[in-house]
């Protein structure tokens, strides 16, 4: 089972998280506080499916990422073989998301994205304290990430995050379970995406 530690930093610690407006491929399913205890022991052993395939490989990837920098300076060939293999097992690893039929017919959507919680526009109501299961697919890199969280307030249309008048309500999300190396996954994602959207700022304000 994943620890309290490991899955929740405290509420004062996930408000210091920065946040960024972000586009994502989004499902959310509420589940029950019965059925969210074996969902979380499936993630604590990685069986949650094809979905946290990319996230998995991911997380190694960043564990061997010190390691093959060494080699790069030994052996620029034999680093330059192992990144093509590291490239073939992500085309398979994307795969295994495409085999994903839930994931596949959701639309992509605008969020309001932290690395401790979401704000994004649905047309269910979901009352504060409702558990959801968050299928969430980060672009460009087509990492799967599978959270569990809990509503903390729901609402009508924001300026917030822009919803086009596509959806009925805005709820604002908590991450109260996630793995430890989803969280760094997505920590890094949100720096790439922040530096992006700065780096844009700025080419538009010297044109």
């Amino acid at each position: 089972m994943i620890s309290d530690k490991e899955i929740d930093r405290g509420g004062a610690e996930r408000r210091n998280y920065f946040r960024i407006d972000d586009t994502v491929r989004l499902s959310l399913r509420q589940v029950s506080a019965e059925e969210l205890e074996t969902k979380l022991e499936r993630l604590d052993h990685d069986l949650a499916g094809n979905f946290t395939v990319m996230s998995s490989l991911a997380a190694i990837t960043a564990q061997m990422t010190v390691g093959l920098h060494r080699i790069e300076n030994r052996d620029p060939d034999l680093a330059a073989y192992l990144r093509a293999i590291d490239q073939k097992i992500e085309v398979i690893g994307r795969a295994f998301i495409a085999q994903e039929p839930e994931l596949a017919a959701e639309k992509a959507l605008p969020v309001n994205l932290s690395a401790g919680g979401m704000c994004v526009g649905v047309n269910e109501d979901y009352p504060p304290g409702t558990l959801l299961e968050i299928r969430m697919l980060l672009f460009p890199s087509f990492t799967g990430l599978m959270i569990y969280g809990s509503v903390i307030e729901g609402g009508g249309p924001s300026g917030e995050v822009e919803q086009e008048g596509r959806f009925q309500h805005l709820v604002r999300i908590e991450f109260t379970h996630i793995r430890e190396q989803d969280r760094e996954l997505l920590i890094r994602h949100l720096l790439r995406r922040q530096s992006a959207q700065l780096r844009d700022q700025h080419q538009e304000t010297e044109t």
